[in-house]
């Protein structure tokens, strides 16, 4: 039941590769967590002991709730093929937890990435590699996966839009900048001797490259920018994209489309980022704020 569910998740929704190996991993420690009953047979009591025990082995509530989500989806499957007359996962509460908030780099802090963080590596092809990886992820807002797939043919779209697949195979179009399409077409003609497909070759020309190569690159970046590594990371650039285009007065909507989120609740995260912020600027700068108490304390004093 499990391969057949996770061949459907891919024949349906084009589920990528991590997300069913994920699916799988977390099915079948279910699966030897019930034995030797089936899971066509265990009760939804089975389920919520499971998840009593997750607690008390101290797996996290992040970690369980994307369990949960992966047996709800499984339970309506069993449900659809009629292996079981009822919903596996009713009643079950979903684990509530804190959902951490993106830290974002500042423009200036991008600015001197994409200035110094581009140039004097050992190679004319490492400059020309970085400048395009990183004007692409900022400008583009592009999930890491999707802009190592990018075939090397994008840079002849034309019109200003770049065609993009994203999670599940949903395609969707964004703005591509004229200065990330110039330094595309410079690396795609310094490799034309590769012959590769992809417009990000790995060092097997017919492969694209991978994405532990490219966080090498990106870890470079960061230190000739004077940045600190750990803070700079494809996810962070798409965080900063999105966030700096919200503090510009982007519309959330328009955001949605533009990161590819198939629900809404997930592009509302980022007005979260900004709700903090406007929290922060009132305790610093407001006449009655934390801040202006405190130093008519020192002055009191």
């Amino acid at each position: 039941m499990i391969d057949a569910f996770l061949e459907a998740l891919l024949a349906e929704r084009g589920a990528a590769g991590r997300t069913r190996e994920a699916y799988r991993a977390d099915l079948e420690d279910f699966a030897r967590w019930c034995a030797p009953l089936s899971l066509a047979d265990v009760s939804p009591n089975k389920v919520r002991a499971y998840f009593a025990d997750q607690g008390r082995c101290g797996i996290s509530a992040r970690t369980q709730a994307r369990r949960l989500s992966c047996f709800r989806q499984f339970a309506r499957f069993m449900l659809q093929m009629g292996v079981r007359a009822d919903e596996l996962t009713a009643g079950q509460v979903s684990p509530r937890y804190h959902s951490g908030l993106p830290h974002p780099l500042s423009e200036e802090e991008v600015k001197r990435l994409l200035e110094k963080g581009t140039s004097g590596h050992a190679d004319l092809r490492r400059d020309l590699l970085s400048r395009v990886a990183l004007e692409m992820l900022y400008t583009t807002g592009l999930r890491i996966s999707e802009l190592l797939s990018l075939p090397a043919s994008c840079i002849r779209q034309r019109g200003g839009m770049l065609t993009v697949r994203g999670k599940g195979g949903r395609e969707r179009l964004v703005p591509f900048s004229s200065t990330a399409r110039e330094a595309a077409e410079a690396l795609v003609a310094y490799d034309a001797i590769l012959d590769s497909p992809w417009l990000f070759p790995g060092r097997d020309p017919r492969k694209p490259l991978t994405r532990q190569g490219f966080d090498k690159i990106l870890y470079a970046c960061a230190l000739k920018a004077g940045l600190d590594p750990q803070r700079v990371s494809p996810h962070v650039l798409r965080h900063s994209f999105a966030t700096h285009l919200l503090n510009r007065g982007a519309d959330l909507r328009a955001l949605q489309v533009l990161l590819g989120h198939a629900d809404i609740t997930t592009t509302q995260i980022y007005t979260q980022v900004m709700t903090e912020r406007l929290k922060e600027a009132v305790r610093q700068h407001h006449p009655m704020g934390e801040n202006a108490k405190a130093k008519r304390g020192e002055k009191r004093s």
